[in-house]
């Protein structure tokens, strides 16, 4: 395989990985939150916690962290390519997505615990832990979303621009 074939893998790669990441905040923002915002404290708590239980399984953590380091080696690529303008927003949308990536860390995932670690009462579980979730989320959706388009612009550049 060529070079510019694997630098052009590579960038697609990151771009669906982050699309798909993008997407999964994007539909927790708009229908999962909302919809469980609807119920009872308890059906909320019980429901949240059986997504975090779900969601915490290889295929996710491969794209989840997957996406993150793709882009990096696609950015790293286009810079040795010679591709600068692509390598630029190739970088732009690693810093992006690295913003999600603390986000979840700081914010998400220790709530997440929390409400795992939560007593019987689902009321005062739920209020500790939707809105702080559900911000943390929306920021997650912005930096995703903002970083696919960085690649998209890298994808347009890498496509125009002949190595050198």
């Amino acid at each position: 395989m060529s070079s510019t074939t694997t630098q052009s893998v590579t960038l697609v790669a990151a771009t669906v990985g982050t699309g798909l990441m993008a997407g999964l905040y994007f539909a927790f923002d708009i229908s999962v939150m909302p919809g469980l915002g609807r119920g009872d404290d308890q059906t909320y708590v019980t429901a949240m916690r059986n997504i975090n239980e779900a969601i915490d399984n290889g295929l996710f953590g491969l794209l989840f962290l997957g996406a993150f380091l793709a882009t990096g080696v696609a950015a790293a690529q286009q810079q040795r390519g010679g591709r600068l303008d692509a390598a630029r927003w190739g970088w732009v949308a690693f810093a992006l997505y690295g913003l999600s990536l603390v986000v979840t860390a700081i914010v998400n995932i220790p709530l997440n615990n929390q409400l795992a670690r939560a007593g019987a009462d689902a009321a005062a579980a739920r209020s500790r832990f939707g809105g702080r979730w559900a911000l943390g989320n929306v920021v997650r959706t912005v930096a995703c979303t903002a970083a696919l388009a960085a690649l998209g612009r890298a994808l347009t550049l890498h496509g125009r621009a002949p190595a050198v």
